[in-house]
């Protein structure tokens, strides 16, 4: 497929000439195969250890090609040689194109990256200044070593303490909170599936609502890829996976005067590229998405980054060197590498838009924003559109990052594959990110 040209314009609407490009139908979908245990037992790991002969060919048929498929020519820089992810993904966040993609359909266990459709499902669900009381079944059946943020029964959290739970900490504790009130865990799970069907996230089947290792969870780097896209035209989206750190409630206590107070502790983003650690600094221009890591899936990770004007999705699923914060290294340098090659490399294939996305767009009084609660302002959230401030600025709410730097001034919308999906063309400024102080 020919890479369309881009517009000098990031604002103009795209010309028919991309709309072309991108409006070509998807090849169908080879069936996906049944997820099915190791030999060895474990409940979601890939039964081995070479991707199937035959993946999906959503978005393309060398996307259903095993190995690695990228288009390498005059000008195009060669892909890093220390990547060891099983699999992988590099694509432009706003046409969808597909740079470059290893085993991209192979369908793994997805660890809390998972969260990313959770998200993508929920959010829009529960206004954020919404309050609830945690009952103690709400915290029923979280995998034993979850990630927990620290929720405690009988207290009372608002919607936007227990996202900031689930993006932050990847908290089990807040999702199962947020699950129970969505009729339960079983009715999440079921929407979360449904979900992942109209965005076409056919390698996708979800049993836990969490990521946590369950019998038949599985995703692929093509399906993850499509969902972070999915999420990240949500304000509030965008804000919780960009967020470094914040304050969350603690529990509630006498002091020792015998007076009831309740104090907030400080949580950090476990994404790295975006709060950096010891052996990684925080990646230039990063602005989310998910994190994850279980002893079945490995360490899985979904990124967004923005650079001189370019916005790219990279996933990486399970690398097989085993050193410190290797899925971060590895997706940093495909980033790196995806920055030199757009513009220069053919696309091996694109991100496919959701199913009814031309139908959702023309009903009366549809919020392609898709805000929590349906609010079109985002509710309480620091992400105002045409809010301009620094990215090292702590939020009205404690918390701290680029979050709000991720106002929208403007939208186009781009038709593909014969649909209208909305796509947001302003993103966090990378020297605002730069500039961001490191924790």
């Amino acid at each position: 497929m020919p890479a369309p040209k881009k517009t000098a314009r990031r604002s103009l609407l795209v010309t028919s000439a991309v709309l072309s490009s991108l409006a070509l139908a998807a090849p169908a979908a080879v069936a996906a195969p049944s997820p099915s245990p190791s030999p060895s037992g474990s409940p979601s790991a890939s039964p081995s250890a070479t991707p199937p002969a035959s993946m999906s060919t959503v978005g393309g048929a060398r996307l259903g090609q095993p190995g690695t498929q990228v288009n390498l020519a005059s000008g195009v820089p060669v892909l890093p040689k220390d990547v060891s992810a099983r699999s992988w993904i590099v694509a432009d966040a706003e046409t969808g194109d597909v740079l470059a993609a290893h085993n991209a359909h192979w369908r793994l266990a997805p660890a809390s990256t998972l969260k990313m459709l959770f998200a993508d499902t929920l959010l829009p669900k529960f206004p954020r200044t919404a309050k609830h009381k945690v009952a103690p079944s709400d915290l029923a059946g979280i995998g034993s070593g979850s990630s927990m943020v620290g929720i405690k029964e009988n207290e009372t959290y608002r919607v936007h303490d227990l996202w900031l739970g689930v993006f932050l900490r990847s908290g089990n504790d807040a999702v199962h909170v947020l699950s129970a009130m969505n009729k339960g865990v079983e009715n999440t799970v079921r929407e979360m599936n449904e979900h992942a069907e109209e965005l076409q996230a056919l390698d996708t089947h979800v049993v836990s609502p969490d990521g946590y290792d369950a019998e038949g969870q599985v995703s692929s780097a093509y399906d993850l890829t499509l969902i972070a896209r999915s999420g990240m035209q949500k304000k509030d989206f965008r804000e919780y996976a960009s967020t470094v750190t914040a304050k969350f409630p603690g529990e509630t206590k006498k002091d020792k005067k015998g007076k009831t107070v309740r104090k907030s502790f400080e949580i950090q983003n476990t994404n790295r590229l975006l709060a950096g650690d010891s052996d990684v600094p925080v990646y230039q221009g990063i602005a989310g998405v998910k994190n994850g890591n279980t002893t079945n899936a490995g360490a899985t990770f979904t990124g967004v980054a923005e650079r001189n004007g370019k916005v790219l999705l990279v996933t990486v699923m399970n690398p097989e060197k085993d050193e410190h914060n290797e899925v971060y290294k590895e997706t940093a340098r495909l980033f790196d590498w995806g920055f030199k090659a757009a513009g220069k490399v053919q696309p091996v294939g694109e991100l496919v838009p959701p199913k009814s996305a031309a139908q959702a767009s023309a009903q009366p009084g549809a919020n392609p924003s898709g805000e929590a609660g349906g609010s079109g302002d985002g509710g309480s959230g620091t992400a105002g559109t045409g809010a301009k401030p620094v990215a090292s600025a702590p939020a009205a709410d404690g918390s701290s990052g680029i979050g709000v730097a991720l106002g929208i001034t403007g939208g186009v919308l781009v038709l593909l594959a014969g649909g209208a999906f909305l796509v947001n063309r302003r993103w966090p400024l990378p020297d605002l990110v730069r500039r961001r102080t490191r924790p």
